[in-house]
């Protein structure tokens, strides 16, 4: 069966099922859960433990060995598989369908794997791996629901941030500089925790405390730009230069949701129903809920327009071109991470062009510096 992991301590309190399957990258709550779940096992009497990690040449037969095998001692056995590539083969797939056939009350087997696409969770060995016990998925916390988790995580060592404003700007400030990197997140609030004793924690306290540790993924970049989050945006792209991200994947990333938004305003236009076009153009997650708003931000002409800045701005990363100062009002910037936020505005806040100021929160930077948007 399948289980949300905010019902993973009522269904452990109930008893433990034979067979468990830990499956996302969000590794910081993939770790707590199969903690948690050891925890059980040892209370329950499974105290002999046997880990097995599938890398090349692995042999499958081991597995079943051990899970089939009695401890020397009696014990009750706690069997893990580690499949880091999420990928078993031919021969583990067919190992993981007789081991789900084979479940029994003295061994209890922890499989983890990585973020699972739909067709292999569709695929037998999957299926039958969840049918004959837990498949716990791990879904990643969202940027519009970091405040929140950061809130609860403070409540669960008797902390909290001030009532009000004050609050709520300090559960954004936390938001902001643990963006990303959930496990860095995780040390930032135990460190809240040891310099300060439970109660409210001032936004003052807050501030001098957090370390910026955030990861920015590129990927989340059209996140950013269809929530019209401006400064989010400039954050990510200053972020993503630092961290060595190529410019030619970030104009990539940003270029798709351009295209995507382009034949969504098209068809909507042509008369096609938006729920059919966003199903069509695969926009799924929080991109759904945004999609409708950003389409009433931008026209198809600025869309085209962006477009064609896009071009230019893809010769320019790969070394064919370069904006130079003083060259035609259509030309990218001279620095092509000034275009590719010039780029994401179109979409993120066309009408604002370069009246739009740094975030107050980190020095101006390049990524920051808006120029007009090319007419």
């Amino acid at each position: 069966m399948q289980l949300r992991l905010d019902a993973l301590e009522a269904h452990l309190a109930k008893g433990l099922a034979g067979l468990y399957v830990v499956y996302g990258d969000e590794h910081l709550l993939a770790q707590e859960a199969t903690d948690r779940i050891r925890a059980s096992a040892r209370a329950a009497g499974f105290t002999d433990r046997s880990v097995f990690t599938v890398e090349r040449g692995f042999d499958w037969s081991s597995l079943l060995g051990a899970s089939q095998s009695m401890s020397l001692f009696g014990d009750r056995q706690l069997v893990e598989l580690r499949i880091p590539s999420g990928k078993p083969g031919k021969e583990g797939a067919d190992t993981l369908k007789a081991l789900a056939a084979a479940v029994n009350d003295d061994v209890l087997t922890m499989i983890t794997l990585p973020r699972l696409d739909a067709a292999t969770q569709k695929s037998a060995w999957f299926s039958a791996l969840s049918d004959a016990g837990v498949a716990l998925k791990i879904d990643p916390v969202e940027r519009a629901q970091l405040p929140n988790w950061v809130g609860q995580r403070l409540a669960a060592q008797g902390q909290r941030v001030a009532a009000g404003e004050e609050g709520r700007r300090a559960l954004a400030f936390i938001a902001e500089r643990v963006e990303g990197n959930l496990l860095a997140a995780h040390q930032e609030i135990q460190k809240l925790g040891l310099l300060y004793p439970s109660g409210a924690l001032s936004f003052e306290q807050v501030q001098d405390a957090v370390l910026n540790v955030a990861r920015y993924d590129v990927f989340k970049l059209n996140e950013a730009m269809l929530a019209g989050d401006v400064g989010r945006l400039s954050r990510m792209l200053d972020g993503l230069r630092g961290e060595g991200e190529a410019a030619v994947l970030v104009l990539w990333a940003v270029v798709e949701e351009v295209r995507t938004l382009l034949r969504i305003k098209r068809g909507v236009a042509a008369g096609k129903a938006l729920a059919m076009l966003v199903r069509e153009n695969r926009v799924w997650g929080p991109r759904e809920r945004l999609i409708g708003p950003a389409l009433s931000r931008v026209t198809e002409a600025s869309l085209e327009k962006a477009l064609a800045l896009a071009a230019r701005l893809d010769r320019q990363v790969k070394g064919l071109s370069g904006g130079t100062p003083g060259n035609h009002r259509n030309d990218p910037p001279p620095d092509p991470w000034d275009g590719l936020f010039e780029l994401a505005m179109t979409v993120a806040s066309p009408g604002k062009g370069g009246s739009v100021p740094p975030p107050p929160s980190r020095p101006r930077s390049a990524a920051a510096a808006v120029r007009p948007t090319p007419r």
